[in-house]
């Protein structure tokens, strides 16, 4: 979107004199200024929007006519969406490297990589006209924001719990030792579970911050050698005992529905759907804390729709939507007036802790990890922490 990334759309409007003209009449937003690198208008939509989104973020009423806010933008804005659905954050990053995508539901184990490779723009929030009721705990935080412009609209966030069965697991666990501490983890030999991510090093991570304090352990994303070292040794240990790196949470869910799976890391949403099914399961936030993931919806560069991209940044944010997204998906959402619209909204922000601060501030958010380890000396400070490559290297190991 930017000047520099448009060089013949630039000397177009230069050639025309146009320049000036063109921006009043909205042909582009005012990313195509040359005074500002940061969106800071919205011009006329375009018609079309591609996106690329987790499994459940633009439902347009096709798998439930119940959950639909993709036609009611439709029939707003003129754009019509297709959906491109990733499996992983990986994939989100190289989708949106190809150029042929407006944006992006990243995690933020892929925004930060956005971000760092100019793949989106930074947006001036005040031109969406619902970021002024985003819960101030998701703004500003490094997954969505860099040197101090902000580069998305936050979608919701929840939590990684320790999801196990009620007739197998007793008494209730209340620590990550059950799946991480070797003799404990040995009794559920062959039924523990765990995601099939990188990303997961950083719950081992949170345990061993708690159970090797001499490690120096701050932030799980920012591990040197002998961090990082310990948290991949704790997991190929743990390797042992598990029986399934579950890929998504619908493969999570039938993993407990048959009996395969008895204790380890789920969401929320997988809970709720099996008490729901009358399965005998239950989760609890361990002591130890978790990590968990807050998305942004984040504006390619290269969007060749940014304004109808930009729109429904604003309209993801809507209480409405808010409250549809999190029945829907099972998430807190990022709007606390969507916990106001109808009495299904309320009990869906209680069940998913939407103004729980206590809640929220055990969770250590997704981040891409990067060889700077951040200034505050708590992991060690300098450059020398392992990168995501390293992680994904190690992960393949893990697995064996």
């Amino acid at each position: 979107m930017s000047t520099t990334q448009n060089p013949l759309r630039v000397a177009w409007l230069c050639v025309l004199g146009l320049f000036a003209v063109l921006l009043v009449a909205g042909c582009g937003s005012s990313s195509d200024s040359e005074s500002s690198d940061e969106v800071t208008s919205i011009g006329k939509t375009e018609g079309a929007l591609n996106l690329i989104a987790w499994a459940g973020y633009a439902e347009d009423g096709s798998t439930d006519p119940a959950y639909d806010w993709v036609s009611g933008f439709e029939k707003q804005t003129g754009c019509q969406v297709k959906t491109k659905t990733a499996s992983t954050s990986d994939e989100m990053v190289q989708l949106m490297r190809t150029g042929q995508y407006d944006g992006v539901s990243a995690s933020g184990d892929a925004s930060v990589r956005l971000m760092a490779g100019g793949d989106v723009d930074a947006v001036d929030m005040s031109i969406l006209s619902n970021y002024a009721d985003i819960n101030p705990s998701l703004k500003d935080q490094p997954y969505n924001t860099s040197d101090g412009k902000n580069y998305g609209m936050p979608h919701g966030w929840g939590a990684n719990v320790l999801l196990f069965n009620t007739d197998d697991v007793s008494p209730a666990p209340t620590s990550w030792s059950s799946v991480f501490d070797e003799k404990e983890a040995a009794k559920y030999k062959g039924k523990i579970t765990a995601p099939d991510n990188p990303i997961y090093i950083a719950d081992a991570a949170v345990y061993l911050k708690t159970h090797q304090p001499d490690l120096g352990i701050d932030n799980p994303y920012e591990l040197n050698e002998e961090q990082f070292n310990a948290a991949v040794d704790l997991l190929k240990a743990q390797n042992a005992n598990i029986g399934e790196y579950w890929p998504d949470a619908t493969k999570n869910i039938s993993s407990y529905t048959n009996g395969d799976s008895v204790i380890g890391s789920s969401w929320q949403y997988q809970t709720s759907t099996l008490e729901a099914d009358g399965q005998p399961v239950s989760s609890t936030l361990p002591e130890e804390g978790t990590t968990g993931w807050s998305d942004t919806w984040m504006l390619s560069s290269e969007a060749t729709n940014p304004n109808c991209m930009l729109e429904w940044m604003n309209w993801m944010a809507s209480p409405e939507t808010q409250s549809q997204v999190a029945g829907w998906f099972g998430e807190a959402p990022a709007n606390l007036k969507a916990c106001d619209v109808d009495k299904a909204s309320k009990a869906n922000c209680d069940t998913y802790h939407a103004d729980d601060t206590a809640y929220y501030d055990k969770i250590a958010f997704w981040q891409t990890p990067v060889s700077e380890c951040g200034d505050d000396g708590g992991s060690g400070g300098g450059s020398d922490c392992k990168t995501y490559d390293d992680w994904v290297q190690a992960w393949t190991e893990i697995k064996g």
